[in-house]
C-alpha cells in the first residue's frame, strides 16, 4: 500500500517508531548480537569468523601473535576509547551551541562575529605558530611524484585489483573508449575494432607526443620508423620522417629507457614531469599493424596512487562484510588477490601487475613499478561495528578495529619489501586538532606492540569538516611526524557547512555553493596551508573527484585547474580517466607551480565564514521544485542500491541520466540541503513526500533492466530503501555533523534481517 501524501505525518512519526524497534546494535530483531558465535578473548568478544581469519589469515609470516593482535585492540578500547566518547559529544555540544547562538541572532552572523564566538566556544584551535612537517621514509609517488589517484571499494575485489592495476594505461584504449573521440557517423566505437575511428586515435596520440615530447625536426605524425642508436655510450631515440630526414627528441633527456628482442623494438620510455610514457610498438595488434611506424600504443603512467577505501563507498553493515573488507586488503598487501570474472562470455583472472623492466640509456637494468601505490581509509570514528563487542557487550569503534587488522595486514608487504616501509592510512571525517592526536596516538601504541619502527603508520587527513579546515595548520601539527595528505572535497565538506549552519538560513541551490565565496576560499586555503607546513615535496596536497565517468571531454577542459591549483594530486572515477588526466600533469609542473603559489597572498580565514545562504534572494516555484526533484532523484538512486544491493559506491543516472559517481558524501549533502529547506520553510512536509513518491518511480525505470533491484513504486509503506531515503531527509537535521551512516547500517540491517526471516 502507498503512502497517501496527506498522511505525511504519519510517516514521520513511524521513522520514529521504527528507531525504537531496531536498535543500531542489532542485525536479527530481536536477537542480539552477543548471543551469536563470538570467541572471547582479552576481555572482548569477537565474531568467530574474524577471530578464526586473523589467526589462520592474518598473523601468520607477520611476527605478530594472535594475542598481541586482540590485547593491542582491547587497550586501545580501554584507553582511547572513551577519550573518542568525548571527542564525539563535544562534537554535538559544540554544534548545539552553534545552533543557539543562530535561533538568537535576527541576522546571519559577519565573519567577525563568527570568529569571535567560535573561539569563545573552543570551536578553534590555537595556531601552531610556524613549522613544517618532518614526515619521513616516504615513497616518492607520495612525496615526489603528482598525477591522478583513484579511490575505490576495497570490498569489491574486482575493482580493488583494476585500480592497483591502474598505474600504467592505455592511451589508445583512453581515447578510443571515450568521448574525446567523437562519434561522427563511420566513426562509432561499436562492437568491434572500427579502423576509421582508430586512425583519429592514432592521429591524436601523435598530437600528444608532438605536445610533450616534440621532436628536433618535423611531427611525430611524420616518423615512419621510431629506432635506438647504441652506437654512443649513450642510447639515443631516432625518428625517420617520410621524407628520410633522420631527427630526434627536441629535449634528449626525456628518453629514459627502452627494451628490445631479438626481433626488434619494443619499447620507447620518455619522462617529463616526473612521470613516464611508454611507446609500445606491436604489429601483429589492430593499431600497430595500421601504423605505418609500428606504434601499437602509448602507455602513460597514471593513477600514481589509489586509496582502498573501507569507508564512503563501501556498504559495510556487519561482521561478515568487514570481514571481505580486510580479505581483500590482505590480498593487495600479500599480493595473491585473485578474482574470476565473466566478460563479454569470457572468464577473466584478475591478478596484480608485475613491474615493467628496462634498459637505461648506459645500458643499465631498472624497473618501474607496475602497481598504483597504495593507501587505506579507514571509517569514520562515529561508527561502530558488532564485529567486536567490549567487555559490556557494546559494538566498538569500527575505527579501532580498522587500525589493527589494516595494519596487520600492511605487515606482508613491509616485510615482503624488506625496509622499513610505511603505511599509509587515510583518515576520513576528523574535527579539529584533538582528534587527529588521538588517532596518531593509536597510531603509535600498534608501532609499539606490534613492534614496528616508529611513525611508519602514516596519516592523511581529509579537509572535508568545517572544524578541521578552519584547524587546518593545528591538524597538520598535531600529525606532523606522520602526515602524508590533506585534500578537499565538495561534497562532504558542503554537507558539513550545510549542518553547522543549519539554524542561520536556507542555503543557495546546490550547482551554486560550487561557485559561493566560501568554497573560493576553501580551495586556495587548503593549499596555502599546506604549502606553509612545508608539504611540498613531502606529501600530497589533493584536490576532489570528478564525479561524470562518461564525460570525459568535459574532464579534460577543465580538471587541469586542479594541478594549477598546486594539487599533487586529484580524484578521478576510472582507470580511464586516470589516464587521461595525467595528461593535465605532463602539461602542468606542479612543482614549480608550488613553488609559484607559495609566495602569493594568503587567503584570509574571514573568507571561509560566508557560509552559502540564500540571503534575500527569492527563488520562484519552479527552481525550489527544479532543486527538490534533483535532490530527492539522487537520494533515492543512490540509497536503493545501498540498502537493498549492499553497493556502496556506484555510476548511479541523475535525473537527466547522465551517469555520476555516487558515494555516502553525496547523500550527505542532498539530504542536508533538503533538510536544511525543509527547516527554513521553502518546501513543506507533503511537498517532500510527494517529490520522493514521484523520483521513485524515476528511479525504478531507471533500473529495469536490472535483475536484482526491487521497485520501490508503488508500495512505498514496505520497501525499506524508499523509507530509509525519507529518514534521512526528515531526521537530517538531527543526524550528527548530519552524517548518512546511522540511518543507512540500521536500514541496511533491517533489509538483511526481513531477507533472513523470508529465506525461513
Amino acid at each position: 500500500m502507498s503512502i497517501s501524501v496527506f498522511a505525511h505525518s504519519h510517516v514521520i512519526e513511524g521513522l520514529r517508531k521504527f528507531k525504537t524497534r531496531y536498535d543500531a546494535r542489532l542485525f536479527i530483531p530481536g536477537v542480539s548480537m552477543s548471543e551469536l558465535e563470538r570467541v572471547e578473548v582479552a576481555g572482548l568478544r569477537v565474531d568467530k569468523a574474524l577471530f578464526q581469519a586473523v589467526r589462520d589469515e592474518f598473523a601468520p609470516q607477520t611476527g605478530i601473535g594472535n594475542d598481541t593482535v586482540w590485547a593491542t585492540l582491547a587497550e586501545i578500547v580501554r584507553d582511547f576509547g572513551p577519550k573518542l566518547t568525548s571527542l564525539l559529544q563535544k562534537r554535538d555540544r559544540l554544534q548545539a551551541e552553534i545552533d543557539n547562538w543562530l535561533k538568537l541572532r535576527d541576522t546571519p552572523p559577519m565573519p567577525s562575529e563568527w570568529r569571535e564566538f567560535l573561539m569563545r566556544i573552543g570551536y578553534l584551535d590555537e595556531h601552531p605558530g610556524e613549522f613544517h612537517i618532518s614526515t619521513e621514509h616516504v615513497h616518492e609517488e607520495i612525496a615526489q611524484l603528482a598525477g591522478p589517484q583513484l579511490v575505490v571499494p576495497v570490498d569489491n575485489a574486482r575493482y580493488a585489483l583494476n585500480a592497483a592495476n591502474a598505474r600504467w594505461g592505455s592511451l589508445y584504449d583512453a581515447l578510443y573508449g571515450t568521448d574525446l573521440i567523437a562519434e561522427a557517423p563511420g566513426y562509432e566505437r561499436g562492437n568491434s575494432y572500427n579502423p576509421k575511428r582508430g586512425e583519429l586515435v592514432i592521429a591524436e596520440g601523435r598530437r600528444i607526443l608532438d605536445q610533450h615530447f616534440p621532436l628536433a625536426q618535423g611531427s611525430h605524425a611524420d616518423v615512419t620508423r621510431y629506432s635506438v642508436d647504441r652506437t654512443g655510450p649513450l642510447a639515443k631515440m631516432i625518428a625517420e620522417l617520410e621524407d628520410g630526414t633522420i631527427t630526434a627528441l627536441a629535449k634528449g633527456d626525456q628518453f629514459v629507457g627502452f627494451l628490445e628482442y631479438d626481433d626488434g623494438l619494443k619499447s620507447i620510455l620518455l619522462k617529463k614531469n616526473r612521470l613516464h610514457v611508454d611507446m609500445n610498438f606491436d604489429e601483429t595488434t589492430a593499431a600497430g599493424a595500421a601504423d605505418k611506424a609500428r606504434l601499437s600504443d602509448i602507455l602513460v603512467e597514471s593513477a600514481l596512487t589509489t586509496i582502498m577505501d573501507c569507508e564512503d563507498s563501501v556498504a559495510s553493515v556487519n561482521a561478515e562484510d568487514k570481514l571481505r573488507v580486510y580479505r581483500n586488503w590482505l590480498g593487495l598487501m600479500r599480493g595473491d588477490l585473485v578474482e574470476m570474472f565473466v566478460k563479454g562470455g569470457d572468464t577473466i583472472t584478475r591478478r596484480l601487475l608485475s613491474d615493467r623492466n628496462y634498459l637505461a640509456p648506459d645500458g643499465c637494468e631498472f624497473q618501474l613499478s607496475g602497481l598504483s601505490r597504495m593507501l587505506v581509509r579507514h571509517v569514520g570514528a562515529h561508527i561502530t561495528t558488532d564485529a567486536v563487542l567490549d567487555s559490556s557487550g557494546a559494538e566498538i569503534a569500527e575505527t579501532f578495529l580498522d587500525a589493527v587488522i589494516t595494519v596487520l595486514a600492511a605487515v606482508h608487504k613491509m616485510r615482503r619489501d624488506g625496509d622499513e616501509g610505511s603505511v599509509y592510512i587515510v583518515k576520513p571525517k576528523q574535527h579539529g586538532a584533538e582528534e587527529v592526536r588521538l588517532a596518531a596516538s593509536v597510531f603509535g601504541l600498534i608501532e609499539e606492540r606490534y613492534c614496528l619502527p616508529k611513525n611508519c603508520l602514516k596519516i592523511g587527513i581529509m579537509d572535508e569538516e568545517r572544524r578541521t579546515t578552519l584547524n587546518l595548520a593545528a591538524c597538520i601539527h598535531a600529525a606532523r611526524e606522520r602526515l602524508i595528505f590533506i585534500n578537499t572535497g565538495f561534497l562532504d565538506r558542503t554537507g558539513d557547512e550545510i549542518h553547522t549552519s543549519m539554524q542561520a538560513g536556507p542555503m543557495l541551490p546546490k550547482p551554486e555553493i560550487k561557485r559561493a565565496r566560501w568554497m573560493l576560499g576553501y580551495e586556495d586555503w587548503n593549499v596555502d596551508v599546506g604549502l606553509a607546513a612545508g608539504m611540498s615535496g613531502r606529501a600530497q596536497i589533493g584536490k576532489g573527484m570528478w564525479a561524470m565517468p562518461d564525460e570525459m571531454r568535459a574532464m579534460m577542459d577543465t580538471k587541469v585547474a586542479h594541478p594549477l591549483s598546486a594539487a599533487s594530486c586529484a580524484w578521478v572515477p576510472s582507470p580511464t580517466a586516470a589516464t587521461l588526466h595525467a595528461l593535465h600533469y605532463l602539461e602542468v609542473d606542479v612543482a614549480a607551480r608550488q613553488a609559484e603559489l607559495a609566495s602569493r597572498a594568503k587567503v584570509d580565514l574571514d573568507e571561509l565564514l560566508y557560509p552559502p545562504l540564500l540571503g534575500d534572494r527569492t527563488l520562484t516555484s519552479d527552481e525550489i521544485q527544479r532543486e527538490l526533484d534533483n535532490n530527492a532523484q539522487g537520494i533515492l538512486g543512490y540509497v536503493v542500491r545501498w540498502v537493498e544491493q549492499g553497493v556502496g559506491c556506484s555510476k548511479v543516472p541523475d535525473i537527466d541520466n547522465v551517469g555520476l559517481m555516487e558515494d555516502r558524501a553525496t547523500l550527505r549533502i542532498s539530504s542536508q540541503h533538503i533538510a536544511n529547506w525543509l527547516h527554513h520553510g521553502l518546501v513543506n512536509d507533503q511537498q517532500v513526500v510527494e517529490t520522493m513518491q514521484r523520483m521513485a518511480e524515476v528511479v525504478d525505470r531507471q533500473n529495469q533492466g536490472d535483475e536484482g533491484y526491487r521497485n520501490m513504486a508503488p508500495d512505498f509503506e514496505s520497501s525499506i530503501a524508499f523509507q530509509a531515503a525519507l529518514e534521512l531527509v526528515f531526521e537530517g537535521r538531527k543526524q550528527p555533523n548530519g552524517y548518512t551512516e546511522h540511518i543507512l547500517i540500521r536500514r541496511r540491517r533491517e533489509f538483511l534481517a526481513r531477507e533472513a526471516l523470508a529465506v525461513r
